[in-house]
């Protein structure tokens, strides 16, 4: 169960180094003027290939966990509430990362629908769902 812990949190950790670097691409790229073409396409190119990464990453995070929760039943005995409060986090980091493919797609795109400011907040949201799911892990508070 540790070999099955320890890539579990391996590979969250690169899922999440993906979903707070990839929102700041996002950044650069709505601040990137419309004359500069190859900036644009760079930077594109980035958040393609960073997502794509991210995404392969989010596999095994995701099967690993489910091995530890349906396999080894962490968090499965009566009094786990903090294991539903994670599950919940689990799903709206899920929600997160299509909403980060949705606003590349948006990006290759050429909709430019915010501004650098909106993405410099919105790049804030995995670090708190992060530290929620760590403390919840942890902690175990209820």
């Amino acid at each position: 169960m540790l070999w099955v812990k320890a890539f579990h949190i391996v590979f969250v950790a690169s899922w999440f180094a993906g979903l707070f670097y990839l929102p700041r691409i996002f950044v650069n790229l709505s601040m990137v003027p419309p004359e500069s073409v190859a900036e644009r396409a760079r930077l594109l190119l980035m958040a393609r290939k960073l997502f794509r990464f991210t995404s392969v990453l989010a596999a095994p995070a995701l099967a690993l966990g489910l091995w530890l929760w349906l396999g080894y039943g962490i968090g499965r005995a009566p009094g786990n509430g903090w294991m539903h409060a994670k599950l919940a986090i689990v799903v709206l980091v899920l929600g997160y990362h299509h909403a980060c493919g949705v606003l590349l797609r948006r990006f290759e795109s050429g909709v430019r629908q915010r501004n650098h400011l909106w993405y410099r907040w919105f790049n804030e949201v995995p670090v708190v769902l992060l530290v929620a799911a760590v403390v919840l892990v942890v902690v175990k508070p209820f």
